[in-house]
């Protein structure tokens, strides 16, 4: 159980740690490129500083300086420049000759101008290499909007790669920070868990301890003895196995195999151990223990796994039994499997009305009522296995009995 807890919070750390990556990884990037647009947008900014101040594209003179300025700045970083009047009316347009393929892109994209204080932008990747379409209001003496400017920033390749080796570095702190926080973590989580697994434990420990002080307080009762409790559960595991069931459904084959007939407790000593055969109104009331028994199993949420069995074991394969008369595969597979395992030991134990029939004379009875009483696949399979489970079991002591099913009860609770 602790190894598998092991391995449960090392997958489940990891788990964390991807999508805690995923997640953490994806707004550092996504800020980190917020930071890189804000960056890139602040050089073109700068650079486009002389068309911010008193614009006022009515006067020739200064008209023919921003065109001067508008080429000066095509030499430098700016493939695109264009000036617009307060009208939105294109007044200058200055393209690099080599980039013409570049403003050819670039218009297919359709830009809002902006609003009296705001910068608009648009970033693209162009043939590889990254561009910044930047429009900033242009103002007058009177802070009044004169104009725009429009221009499309190449940035060149040292930023570009400065800029993703800054983003991929920051990625790889953060990825490495979860990771170590994530084993770290992993110790700690283990630390406190031992407390737990030795807690979860104890408590079924205490659960499997009084489910079997209960199942053998009525088998005692009803023939001085555990055997019977012990050797009917092992049969079921046995055949339970053979029929390659899964670990889940042989627990709970166990837990109702042991509180099987848990409703004896309310059947009177007279009709219990009555040396002799029950009349018909002493074998009505017999029949009750089921009943006795869903309400006892009933009031406990750990022992429901049980109710297969404790109210379907005396159901016949024909749908001739008792208390609901399903039939063939209505009743549970569980309590198929038992009531088959239940008779076999029941005919070849002493009991206070009869001496133990012989193994060859009981599989002979379990023959005859095969389809009947008897789910016959089930019968079959047991038939193969019932010669090596007798020589095994049906002689064998008390104490060896005992520590057998010690060893199955612990490998389908305690390995899991």
């Amino acid at each position: 159980m602790q190894q598998n807890t092991h391995k449960t919070v090392f997958r489940r750390l990891l788990l964390s740690w991807l999508i805690l990556s995923l997640l953490i990884g994806g707004i550092v990037f996504y800020l980190e490129m917020e930071k890189v647009d804000d960056f890139v947008l602040d050089l073109a900014v700068k650079e486009s500083q002389p068309f911010t101040a008193d614009f006022d594209p009515a006067d020739p003179a200064q008209l023919a300086k921003l065109k001067q300025q508008s080429a000066e700045l095509i030499k430098s970083h700016f493939v695109v420049v264009e000036l617009y009047d307060a009208a939105k009316q294109k007044i200058i347009e200055v393209t690099d000759p080599s980039k013409e393929a570049i403003e050819d892109k670039l218009k297919q994209y359709k830009h809002t101008f902006p609003m009296a204080q705001s910068v608009y932008y648009n970033k693209f990747w162009i043939e590889q290499k990254v561009y910044l379409q930047v429009l900033l209001p242009l103002h007058g003496k009177s802070d009044k909007i004169t104009g725009y400017f429009e221009g499309v920033y190449e940035v060149d390749s040292t930023t570009v790669d400065n800029v993703q080796s800054d983003v991929i570095h920051t990625l790889i702190l953060v990825l490495a920070s979860i990771l170590v926080t994530t084993v770290m973590l992993y110790p700690i989580i283990i630390s406190l868990n031992k407390g737990l697994i030795k807690l979860s434990t104890d408590l079924l420990k205490g659960n499997i301890e009084l489910m079997e002080v209960l199942g053998s307080a009525i088998a005692k009762r009803d023939s001085d003895t555990n055997l019977h409790n012990y050797r009917v559960t092992i049969y079921a595991i046995r055949l339970a196995e053979a029929l390659a069931l899964g670990k889940e459904q042989i627990r709970n084959l166990i837990t109702g195999a042991f509180l099987h007939d848990v409703g004896k407790i309310g059947i009177s000593d007279n009709i219990l151990l009555k040396p002799g055969k029950l009349t018909d109104e002493e074998f009505a009331v017999m029949r009750t223990h089921v009943l006795l028994g869903e309400d006892i199993i009933g009031k406990s949420n750990w022992l429901q796994s049980a109710q297969d069995v404790v109210e379907f074991h005396h159901e016949k394969y024909d749908g001739s039994g008792y208390m609901k008369g399903l039939k063939g595969e209505d009743i549970p597979l569980n309590a198929r499997i038992f009531a088959i395992v239940d008779v076999f030991d029941a005919l070849t134990s002493k009991r206070p009305y009869k001496e133990p029939f012989g193994f060859e004379e009981t599989i002979a009875i379990l023959q005859r009522d095969r389809g009947r009483h008897f789910d016959p696949a089930l019968l079959d399979v047991f038939s193969d296995i019932a010669p090596e489970l007798f020589r095994e079991i049906g002689q064998t002591g008390e104490k060896a009995i005992e520590a057998m099913l010690a060893e199955r009860v612990k490998k389908y609770f305690f390995n899991t």
